[in-house]
């Protein structure tokens, strides 16, 4: 299960890193839009997120 767990965290540490080093300044705009958002959207967002984390592990698993 541990196993598991740092390949989860390892790959997700690879898909953030994707777009800083392929497109940095678009990376460095999206990060100031989101900036600008107020709460209710960013929790909105996250919870989409990890709904749609929770669908696809469970469609997948």
């Amino acid at each position: 299960m541990w196993e598991e767990l740092w390949i989860a965290i390892a790959l997700i540490l690879v898909i953030e890193g994707i777009m800083p080093f392929i497109n940095p300044k678009g990376w460095r705009k999206t990060l100031r839009t989101v900036s600008e958002m107020d709460d209710n959207t960013l929790r909105t967002i996250g919870l989409s997120s990890m709904l749609f984390g929770v669908i696809l592990l469970y469609l997948v698993h």
